[in-house]
């Protein structure tokens, strides 16, 4: 049965647009991942997906879910807006299952156009994997149903692999436990992030349509409280400005050294923690002293999020659902895409968590209450939030998923380009319309290099395997599927082909990967 959740559960181009302003006029530009089909598959072996599928543990338990994405209308803590979502709430509500356990879930289409769900993180078998070519999307007015067991446990989300309607609204998480790790925690929230703009400022695809067109910078619209300035992100207007007031010189607004310097490419006007705006916010109440383990997903399209709980140092324990050597951080950067599991120990109060948008002027919040008194203020940013901030460097595999030591056997090279001149993104230089796929043998061992020969960061993405982090020292770093890749630097991953399929390798910024920034790994023959 799936479970379901209380609402607080548990540029080169010196453009930096906004999303505030709804008048920007939405030009009929087709999305490059749209239509993912257009890549042509090479023949799947559909043998050795059927016999990677076996070898997955299996319990004998089936999990039911129907989702069916919508229009509908959706108060997200005082504004009402119109949009996409799976039932009546942002997140959708949470699948929930064991490793082992089969999961089948029936997607209806009641949207005007077609759609699919992507199981992000989960190591699946490939033609259950929600991206075309290996999953069909489904047309309007249409079902399918996906069946799948579930391999690993962690902390993952759904989401569809179609467009932009994720930034619409359309996602969920996906929680996969394991009935025999220890559970040396007495409360577990679960925490959702995003930008938000559909509805208030201009829709996701106005946005994507103006950035390919030329873009403008108008401001911001930060006025739903949660308008602090993000600690160390060097955004440039005065705090005490007026909402909608406009920098003269964009680029000089919008700084992240943790991100190599540029943020972003939309300012977005509000963003969320559990699908409330930071003046109305989900409240989870505990009692003092009880362990809580915090389940933080990013669920954004173009914002990376710093994240502290006030007054509550976290102990990381996963990532992108892997276990990492526990380490002591007063907050965390994830990128689009990215998870963290961390423990916290409540104490007596009212406690902000915070989750600022890196290099931005805006924030999000949920609040931890084990006692009574008033809320913050919603402007209010945690001294945590310029403490220890744990980034991908921090971390460090636990001795039982370390990845085994092994010659390379083959490397591959996934090289990012482009820019906000012609707002193309590129793998290999070339967008995903006109990819070659990188290619691999089950069985091998590979040595994958990220090079962003761009100025902007870049949140790569691996569908139906993890990775592990190499370290510039050589060591191994976390095992995760999902991983910042810093303007003009290179990060090296290795990985183990042992899900053989065609599987998408792409920037989870929605609007790069929606502009070229994508391409396949395909297993041979």
């Amino acid at each position: 049965m799936a479970s379901s959740s209380a609402p607080g559960f548990g540029v080169n181009r010196r453009t930096f647009l906004t999303a505030a302003a709804a008048g920007l006029g939405s030009l009929a530009l087709a999305a490059c991942t749209r239509d993912a089909s257009s890549v042509d598959a090479h023949r799947v072996d559909e043998n050795a997906v059927s016999f990677a599928e076996e070898a997955r543990p299996h319990t004998g338990r089936t999990v039911n879910a129907a989702l069916t994405p919508h229009r509908v209308e959706i108060d997200i803590g005082g504004p009402t807006v119109r949009t996409l979502a799976y039932g009546n709430s942002i997140p959708g509500a949470a699948i929930r299952a064991n490793v082992g356990d089969e999961v089948e879930v029936a997607l209806t289409n009641s949207l005007d156009h077609e759609t699919s769900v992507h199981w992000h993180g989960i190591a699946l078998r490939n033609d259950m994997d929600g991206a075309a070519p290996a999953t069909p999307n489904v047309d309007p007015d249409r079902s399918f149903t996906y069946r799948f067991s579930v391999p690993h446990s962690g902390t993952y989300w759904a989401h569809p692999h179609v467009g932009l309607d994720t930034d619409y609204g359309l996602y969920l998480p996906f929680i996969v436990d394991d009935p025999k790790e220890p559970g040396n925690y007495d409360a577990e929230w679960i925490v959702v992030l995003d930008d938000w703009t559909d509805g208030i400022g201009a829709s996701p695809q106005e946005i994507l349509s103006n950035l390919q067109s030329g873009g403008m910078y108008m401001g911001n619209m930060h006025g739903m409280g949660g308008s602090g300035r993000a600690p160390d992100s060097g955004h440039g207007p005065d705090p005490g400005s007026a909402p909608g007031s406009a920098a003269t010189e964009p680029d000089a607004v919008a700084s992240s050294t943790l991100l190599g310097g540029k943020p972003g490419d939309v300012d977005y006007p509000c963003y969320l923690v559990n699908g409330r705006i930071p003046a109305a916010p989900t409240t989870f109440t505990a009692r003092p002293g009880q362990r809580i383990r915090i389940r933080i997903i990013n669920a954004g399209a173009d914002t990376a999020f710093r994240v502290a709980l006030t007054g509550h140092p976290m102990t990381v324990t996963h990532t992108d659902g892997f276990p990492v050597l526990p380490v002591d951080v007063d907050a965390l950067i994830l990128g689009m895409g990215e998870r963290f599991d961390v423990i916290v120990t409540a104490q007596d109060g009212v406690f902000p968590l915070v989750a600022s948008a890196e290099g931005k002027n805006g924030q999000g919040r949920a609040l931890l209450r084990t006692a009574a008194g008033s809320d913050p203020d919603p402007e209010f940013v945690p001294v945590e939030s310029s403490g220890r901030v744990g980034t991908v460097d921090t971390f460090v595999a636990t001795d039982d998923v370390l990845l085994p030591r092994g010659r390379t056997d083959v490397n591959l090279a996934a090289d990012l380009g482009g820019g906000m001149m012609r707002y193309t993104w590129t793998i290999n230089g070339r967008t995903y319309d006109q990819t070659e796929p990188l290619t691999i043998r089950q069985g091998q061992r590979a040595r994958l290099t990220f090079t962003n020969r761009t100025m902007m960061w870049h949140p790569m993405h691996l569908h139906g395997h993890t990775f592990q982090i190499v370290k510039p020292d050589g060591t191994p770093g976390p095992r995760k599927d999902t991983v910042i890749v810093l303007p003009m630097r290179s990060l090296a991953v290795d990985l183990l082909a042992d899900n053989p399929g065609d599987w998408m390798l792409h920037c989870h910024n929605g609007y790069h990967q929606d502009s070229g920034m994508m391409t396949r790994l395909d297993y041979l023959s």
